[in-house]
C-alpha cells in the first residue's frame, strides 16, 4: 500500500509537471510526438493526431517529446523555429504547473486544518523573548531578516543561520497592530550523557549517540542503565521522572549498567554543549494553534505555503553546496518512497483524514521541490534549456541548435549517473543503516 501511494504521488505530480509543457507546447503551435507518463518500456499508447499517448513501465518520470527540441528541424512546428518567448513559456510551463498544484493542494489542506500562522505559543518568564516584550499570540511578521509568514519559516532560518551571539531583529502583530523588537540570544551551558532511552520498558535500555559522554565510558547501546550515583532505577520511567527534576551537571559521576546480565559501574564525564536561547516556542507546524479563515485567507496562505515550500528547497541548496550537508540529507525515488512509508505509518494511528492531510502536505512539498529543481540551470533540465533561451535573448542571435543538443545529452548522460549515485545512497540508508 505505502509503495502505491508513493507511486501514484510521483504519478500525479510528473503529470502534472508534463502536462505544462504539453498544454503550452499544443498553444504555441509546437508538434508533440508524444505525451509520457513513466520511463522505460511502454505498458500501453495510443495515437490522437500526430501526437502518442503512452503509460511506461517506471513511474520514476516522465517527458513531453517535442520536434526540434534537442536537435534542429526545418518543420514549421518544430520548437526551435519558434520565437525565444514561445519557447520560454514552454520550457518554463512545467515547473509553473508542479507551484500551480501545490497551490491547489494547499487551498485544499488549508481549508480542512486552517492557517498554519507563525504565532508565538509560549514565551519563558525571564527569558530573552521575555526581556524584548514578546507574548503568547504574537504573530511574527519578520525573523532575523527573513519575512515570514508560516511558522516553519522561523525554524527553517534558525536552521540556516543558527542562533548565536548576535541580536535578532523581529517584527510582529498584536490585536492588528505591528511592532518591532530586538531580542539578545543568551549564552546556555548544557551537560549530556549522550544517550537516549526507552521509557516504557521494564528496564532502562541505552542506545548510546556516536562520540559522547557514555560511549567514552565504554557503554554500548543495548546497556542497561541501573543508577547514577546513588540514584537507581529499574525501568525507562524511572529514569524519566529523574532526569525531570534532576539536570545534568558537569561533574564526574559513577554511572552502573548491565551488560549480558552483568554488572559494571564506570565513571562518566558528561560533555559541555553550548547553545543559544531564545526563550520562546512558536507554531512549527500544523497544530491547535492553527485559525480557520475565510476564503481571501485560504488564498493567501496557501501562496505563503507555496512560498515556504521554494524557499525551503533554494536555502537546503545552498546548505547542501556550502558543505553543511552530508549525502545522507539527499533522497531520490526510492528514499521518497520510503518517506512516503513513514509519512503513512506515522498518521495512520490519527485516522484516515490525518492519512490524507499528511500525504497531502507531502505531495506541496514534493511538487514544489520539482518545480525548483526543474528551473536550476543545469543541461538538459528545464532550467538549462531556459539559460540557453536567455542567452540567445541577451545577444540577439540563436545558439546552434546542434551544439546546444550535445550540451543537453553530456547533461542527461551526468544526471543519470548523479541518479545511479543517489538511488544507492537511497537503498543504502533503508535497508544497511541502523
Amino acid at each position: 500500500m505505502k509503495i502505491i501511494i508513493a507511486l501514484l504521488i510521483f504519478a500525479v505530480i510528473v503529470f502534472i509537471h508534463e502536462l505544462g509543457h504539453f498544454i503550452l507546447a499544443k498553444a504555441n503551435g509546437v508538434g508533440v510526438t508524444e505525451f509520457a507518463v513513466g520511463m522505460g518500456p511502454k505498458l500501453f499508447s495510443f495515437n490522437k493526431g500526430e501526437t502518442m499517448y503512452s503509460i511506461r513501465i517506471l513511474p520514476l518520470g516522465g517527458y513531453c517529446s517535442m520536434i526540434g527540441e534537442d536537435e534542429a528541424s526545418e518543420a514549421e512546428n518544430a520548437l526551435n523555429n519558434k520565437t525565444v518567448w514561445q519557447r520560454f513559456w514552454v520550457l518554463f510551463a512545467g515547473p509553473l504547473f508542479n507551484f500551480v498544484l501545490a497551490f491547489v493542494l494547499a487551498i485544499i489542506l488549508i481549508a480542512l486544518i486552517g492557517a498554519d500562522r507563525a504565532e508565538v505559543i509560549d514565551v519563558q518568564e525571564n527569558s530573552p523573548a521575555y526581556k524584548a516584550g514578546l507574548q503568547a499570540g504574537d504573530i511574527v511578521k519578520e525573523y532575523n531578516g527573513y519575512t515570514i509568514g508560516v511558522g516553519r519559516e522561523i525554524y527553517i532560518s534558525d536552521f540556516v543561520d543558527p542562533v548565536s551571539d548576535e541580536a535578532i531583529d523581529i517584527v510582529y502583530e498584536r490585536n492588528g497592530d505591528r511592532y518591532e523588537t530586538v531580542l539578545e540570544p543568551e549564552l546556555l551551558h548544557k551537560y549530556y550523557f549522550g544517550m537516549t532511552y526507552n521509557n516504557n520498558g521494564s528496564a532502562c535500555e541505552m542506545t548510546v549517540v556516536k562520540g559522547g559522554a557514555m560511549e567514552k565510558a565504554g557503554i554500548k547501546t543495548g546497556d542497561i542503565l541501573l543508577a547514577i550515583g546513588d540514584n537507581k532505577f529499574s525501568s525507562g520511567e524511572e529514569f524519566y521522572e529523574y532526569s525531570q527534576t534532576n539536570e545534568t551537571k558537569k561533574d564526574t559521576v559513577d554511572v552502573t549498567y548491565e551488560r549480558d546480565g552483568k554488572e559494571y559501574t564506570v565513571k562518566v564525564t558528561p560533555t559541555e554543549n553550548k547553545s543559544y536561547y531564545t526563550g520562546f516556542t512558536y507554531n512549527s507546524n500544523y497544530t491547535d494553534v492553527n485559525k480557520k479563515v475565510g476564503v481571501l485567507g485560504v488564498l493567501k496562505y496557501s501562496l505563503l505555503e507555496v512560498r515556504y515550500q521554494i524557499k525551503s528547497v533554494i536555502l537546503s541548496l545552498k546548505y547542501i553546496i556550502t558543505g553543511h550537508a552530508s549525502k545522507d540529507s539527499i533522497a531520490g525515488p526510492v528514499g521518497i518512497v520510503n518517506m512516503v512509508g513513514d509519512v503513512y505509518e506515522q498518521s495512520s494511528e490519527y485516522g484516515v483524514l490525518a492519512v490524507l492531510e499528511s500525504l497531502i502536505s507531502f505531495t506541496i512539498m514534493i511538487s514544489a521541490n520539482l518545480g525548483v529543481m526543474n528551473l536550476l540551470p543545469i543541461p538538459a533540465l528545464d532550467g538549462g534549456r531556459i539559460l540557453f533561451v536567455i542567452i540567445e535573448m541577451i545577444r540577439g542571435k540563436k545558439i546552434d541548435p546542434d551544439k546546444e543538443g550535445f550540451v543537453h545529452f553530456i547533461g542527461f548522460v551526468l544526471l543519470m549517473g548523479l541518479m545511479v549515485l543517489v538511488m544507492y545512497n537511497d537503498i543504502s540508508n533503508i535497508f544497511f543503516k541502523k
